[in-house]
């Protein structure tokens, strides 16, 4: 079966020849034959069984491109035009300076750029990005001082412009901020230094970072996750890689239990919190409200004053790990009412105690100690408002009664002691 042509791209060029294009079809095994019109073709080269690439022979009009193998002419009404169309102009390159390692991009702007088949910085070509008839975007390859940047297209070649080689610094990073992290990562971390314009990469590690913002002097970056470790942060640009800097995966917070578990609702008292990876502490909260202070003993361990509160809340502490969430153990403290005591019945009693005395009042459910006149009695806590006790032995008089909760000490009421 003869050769068959579909379509020829470019399907215009120049009167003078020399416009290299691609033909499409099929077929095109062992051709040896190109035409437009009754010109041979240049610079024939069969691609595959089904594409030719060429150059155009000088001509005019409108012609026919034809393929000739083995097999036959192609006979397909595939036209080419030849048009005259002016030359590409060059007005500006941004930017025009790069550094002599080249993989910058180059905005290149003029006019009649469509088609653009070679962009020559010097004698080097550079890979061509995007292509309008106004703008060329390219990658500049490597090099060195001054040179001549030109466009050719299947029209001619442009003036020149001048694109300047210069030896860019590698980038010095001074400091990280913050020097630590979770191991979760997305938090953002500022990096100072010098020369870090055009960062092309952040790494923590081998990780890469996601880059916010980039200036002269300071980068702001997302950190990537890893696992607990220290680990490297550079930073890479065209005129190298930096010096690296320590950067700390810092394991997420765990409070396992908390003493006391109770405290007066008035806040003030001294709480002891345990668990682990609790050395970087930044902030220790006792449900939405933070510590008025704290101290850390250990990475175990630490001790915080209880702010005011109600109820029973969730203590946590934060690191730059993160804050510590419900785990194992028991991180809960209960904030309770100061205790009151509103009747003793009976209000007398033998000096020889053993009488059995009813306290009624508030907030006794944490009853842990009762005393009359100093002495501890022997108690029983029956409800929130009732407690029921042994009056223990005491000289005759009139003695004092008072207990305790973890929310301190209740108001006193007086018994009497009878004598004997």
């Amino acid at each position: 079966m003869a050769p068959v042509v579909t379509s020829v791209t470019p399907s215009q060029g120049n009167p003078s020849g020399g416009t290299p294009v691609t033909i499409n079809g099929s077929g095109f095994t062992g051709a040896t034959v190109v035409r437009f019109g009754s010109n041979l073709a240049t610079n024939v080269v069969v691609v595959s069984s089904t594409q030719i690439t060429a150059r155009t022979p000088a001509g005019s009009g409108t012609v026919k491109v034809t393929v000739t193998g083995p097999t036959g002419t192609s006979t397909q009404n595939v036209f080419f035009l030849y048009t005259t169309v002016a030359a590409p102009v060059l007005t500006a390159l941004s930017p025009a300076s790069g550094p002599t390692s080249g993989g910058n991009t180059v905005t290149i702007t003029g006019t009649n750029l469509t088609s653009a088949t070679q962009v020559l910085f010097g004698a080097n070509p550079a890979t061509i990005l995007t292509n309008t008839p106004t703008q060329i975007t390219a990658t500049a390859p490597a090099g060195t001082s001054t040179t001549n940047v030109t466009v050719t297209t299947p029209s001619g070649t442009s003036n020149p412009l001048t694109y300047t080689y210069t030896t860019i610094p590698a980038p010095t990073i001074t400091n990280l901020n913050p020097p630590n992290g979770p191991t979760t990562g997305g938090n953002t971390v500022t990096i100072t230094g010098t020369g870090l314009s055009g960062a092309i990469q952040v790494l923590f590690g081998a990780n890469p970072a996601t880059i916010l913002t980039n200036t002269p002097t300071q980068i702001t970056a997302t950190a990537p996750a890893g696992p607990p470790s220290v680990v490297n942060v550079t930073v890479t640009t065209p005129g190298g890689t930096s010096n690296p800097l320590p950067y700390v995966y810092v394991a997420a917070p765990i409070v396992i239990g908390v003493s006391p578990q109770f405290g007066p609702d008035t806040g003030g008292n001294t709480v002891t919190i345990t668990g682990s990876n609790l050395a970087l502490a930044s902030a220790v909260n006792f449900g939405p409200t933070p510590a008025t202070g704290f101290t850390v003993i250990s990475d175990n361990q630490l001790t915080a004053t209880a702010p005011p509160g109600t109820g029973t809340v969730v203590v946590t502490v934060t690191t730059p790990g993160g804050t510590s969430t419900l785990g194992p153990g028991n991180p809960y403290y209960t904030y309770l009412g100061a205790p009151v005591i509103n009747t003793l019945v009976p209000n007398q009693g033998s000096e020889l105690g053993g009488d059995s005395v009813t306290i009624n009042g508030s907030n006794l459910t944490y009853t842990d100690a009762l005393t009359f006149g100093g002495t501890p009695a022997s108690f029983s806590v029956l409800s929130d408002t009732l407690v029921v006790t042994t009056a223990p032995t005491h000289a005759a008089g009139t003695v004092n009664v008072q207990l305790h909760t973890p929310a301190g000490n209740s108001n006193t009421l007086p018994f009497t002691y009878d004598p004997a």
